[in-house]
């Protein structure tokens, strides 16, 4: 069990990993061992996150899921393959615990009189600078 949130656990028959070859730091290595991680998870049939939880991950992970509802990470920062699974798990772990958190309802306010008399004292002001910058004509009679 993967333990995410004391709510939320994910079970460790649902994170598909594959080893692939990295891109990243190795040398000669690089060539030779799949050091690289990428982990796949079911976002859609996971029965571990709730139906909100899972709708926040899906806009969330934006082009990370494919159209059938699977999450892509992949890790390869590091030469050795298991800071590499670690390293993909835990951003898995970070994913979900952002879209496990409530978002707060933005409640709409209006400007009240002071500050409808201020902006306006503003704007009456930086009028009349501009006004000073004008070029004066004289008129000849």
């Amino acid at each position: 069990m993967i333990t995410i949130t004391p709510t939320i656990a994910i079970r460790e028959n649902e994170i598909k990993l594959d080893f692939i070859r990295s891109s990243g730091p190795g040398g000669q290595n690089v060539n030779k061992v799949a050091t690289a991680v990428q982990l796949r998870f079911d976002v859609k049939n996971s029965p571990s996150l709730s139906h909100e939880v899972r709708s926040r991950l899906v806009r969330l992970a934006g082009r990370k899921i494919t159209e059938h509802g699977i999450l892509i990470i992949q890790a390869g920062r590091f030469r050795k393959r298991e800071r590499n699974r670690q390293d993909a798990i835990d951003r898995l772990k970070k994913l979900i615990r952002k879209a496990s958190e409530k978002p707060n309802i933005r409640i709409k306010t209006k400007p009240n009189r002071a500050v409808k008399e201020r902006m306006l004292s503003a704007k009456r002001h930086r009028s009349k600078i501009k006004r000073m910058r004008r070029v004066v004509s004289i008129s000849k009679d």
